[in-house]
């Protein structure tokens, strides 16, 4: 086999190839191929073309490929070792986190019902976890509404949200399907919609709303 590739290559060198062409062509590495036709003489014209290769526009298009993804490399790099830095929440980490993103996102104005809303996934389950095991909402209490663009499959995404939750769909309020104009021209940003979480607990805004001012205060 490994004849056959050296074979290929000498044949693509001597046509003027160049080596890290041959290795992408042949899927074998750029050091095998070096080796395989170091002694491939090549001629002026041959020389002056790879030469220019370098600098037309799909080759430029390639380096820049590979400055990217270099960057994004050594970006996780970071952003894996902070997330190390990062152990298993405690229940009051959990409840004052969960209290600040509420402050953030949740409903402030309607004081008997706690209302949550959002369409990142991972917020979702965060603040569904703030709710059972700091709040602890019982399961009948959650009711559930999604608002979602009129020509996305809405039966998907209930079947998400509610797998994603687990409030079942008895305890989803009919989904809103419309455009709204902060979205308009964004159709296809959010293929499964806004999520709202709701509990209708006045006794629960008003510890919230306590807590989030008791943050406030304490910092």
């Amino acid at each position: 086999m490994k004849s056959l590739e050296k074979n290929k290559a000498l044949q693509l060198r001597a046509l003027g190839q160049s080596i890290k062409q041959i290795s992408r062509d042949l899927g074998v590495a750029k050091s095998s191929v070096s080796l395989w036709v170091r002694n491939v003489e090549l001629t002026s014209a041959q020389k002056q073309q790879l030469s220019e290769n370098g600098l037309k526009k799909e080759f430029i298009e390639q380096r820049r490929v590979t400055r990217l993804n270099n960057e994004n490399a050594r970006r996780q790099l970071i952003i894996d070792g902070a997330q190390k830095q990062i152990k298993k929440l405690s229940d009051k980490e959990l409840w004052l986190i969960g209290s600040l993103l509420y402050w953030a996102e949740g409903r402030k104005k309607t004081r008997n019902v706690v209302s949550f809303s959002n369409s990142d996934p991972e917020m979702i389950k965060f603040m569904m976890a703030f709710f059972r095991r700091i709040c602890e909402v019982p399961e009948e209490r959650f009711r559930a509404h999604i608002h979602i663009h009129p020509h996305l499959d809405y039966k998907k995404a209930e079947q998400y949200w509610s797998c994603l939750t687990g409030i079942p769909l008895n305890q989803f309020f009919k989904t809103y399907r419309g455009m709204n104009k902060a979205s308009r021209h964004a159709r296809d940003n959010l293929p499964l919609g806004t999520m709202d979480i709701y509990v209708c607990n006045t006794k629960l805004f008003l510890k919230i709303y306590g807590w989030v001012n008791g943050i406030y205060k304490a910092y």
